[in-house]
């Protein structure tokens, strides 16, 4: 499994084990998944997508992420942030 960060100025709105992330980068949407190959990339205006088992984030943050009712994973708006993929360790800075 991946493990994934999601950092705001706020606040860490979501740490914890996850299947795939799909996030929108500069050339368009692309997803990651277990033993990925290590990235960095900047993000733009769009949604953090979150395939998780167990989904949990800290009380004060739930309000800013849907559950989409298509494909059942976890949405969280952004308008840009950055992305490191390193050993199965993504960290997602977000504005």
């Amino acid at each position: 499994m991946l493990s994934l960060e999601i950092v705001s100025p706020e606040g860490h709105l979501f740490k914890g084990a996850v299947t795939s992330v799909t996030v929108p980068g500069v050339d368009g949407e692309f997803q990651m998944l277990n033993h990925h190959a290590n990235i960095v990339s900047i993000l733009v205006q769009g949604n953090v997508k979150i395939a998780v088992p167990d989904f949990k984030t800290n009380a004060a943050f739930s309000d800013r992420f849907t559950k989409s009712d298509k494909d059942q994973k976890f949405v969280l708006p952004i308008t840009a942030g950055t992305l490191e993929l390193k050993d199965n360790r993504i960290i997602i800075l977000v504005d």
